[in-house]
C-alpha cells in the first residue's frame, strides 16, 4: 500500500516538462498568473559585471587618493564641506548619512592633515563648526584633476553616446 508521503515523494521526483525556450517552468502564483520569465541576458551576469566595474573603480580611486593619504570616506566629507560650506558636525553627519561618531573620526583625520578646521559656533557655544582650509581646497582641486584622469581611463573606452547613456541609466538606478 502506498502512503501519501510516498506519493508526494514520487511526484516531486518526476522530471518537469521541458520548456521549449530552455528555461525551467515558473510556478504559478495563487491567482494563476505566471511571473515574467527571467531576463534572457541574465540578471546575475549583469549584476556581476556591475560589481566588477565598481570594484575596479574603487581600486583605482584608492590608488589615486594614496598620495594624499585620504580615503574615499575622507574625500566624501571634504567634498560635502566644499559644496555646502561651513557646517556643524551633526549636519555633516546627515549629509554623509553616517553615524556622528564616524563623522568625528573622519573630521579628526582631515584636521590632522590640515584639510579642515574646527571652530566654535558663534550662535551656540556647545556646537562645533567644521570648514575646509585653504590647503584642503587646494588638495581637493588636485584630487579632482587626478580623478578626472582616472575616470577618463575607465570610461574613455566608451564613446560619447555610450557614456551619456550610462550616465542616464545610473542616474535612474540611483534615484
Amino acid at each position: 500500500m502506498t502512503s501519501e508521503r510516498d506519493s508526494e515523494r514520487d511526484e516531486a521526483a518526476r522530471p518537469e516538462p521541458a520548456d521549449p525556450a530552455g528555461a525551467r517552468p515558473q510556478p504559478a502564483d495563487p491567482a494563476g498568473v505566471r511571473p515574467e520569465p527571467a531576463d534572457p541576458a541574465g540578471d546575475e551576469s549583469l549584476s556581476e559585471a556591475f560589481w566588477a566595474v565598481a570594484r575596479e573603480l574603487r581600486e583605482k580611486s584608492a590608488e589615486t587618493l594614496a598620495p594624499w593619504n585620504i580615503t574615499t570616506a575622507h574625500l566624501r566629507a571634504l567634498r560635502a564641506l566644499s559644496r555646502h560650506g561651513t557646517m556643524r558636525l551633526s549636519e555633516l553627519s546627515e549629509h554623509l548619512q553616517i553615524a556622528p561618531r564616524t563623522t568625528t573620526e573622519v573630521v579628526d583625520a582631515l584636521e590632522a592633515g590640515d584639510l579642515v578646521r574646527r571652530r566654535a559656533d558663534p550662535g551656540d557655544r556647545r556646537a562645533t563648526l567644521v570648514e575646509v582650509t585653504e590647503h584642503g581646497a587646494g588638495v581637493l582641486a588636485e584630487i579632482r584633476a587626478a580623478r578626472g584622469t582616472e575616470a577618463g581611463r575607465v570610461f574613455g573606452r566608451l564613446g560619447p553616446a555610450d557614456r551619456a547613456e550610462l550616465a542616464r541609466i545610473l542616474g535612474e538606478l540611483r534615484d
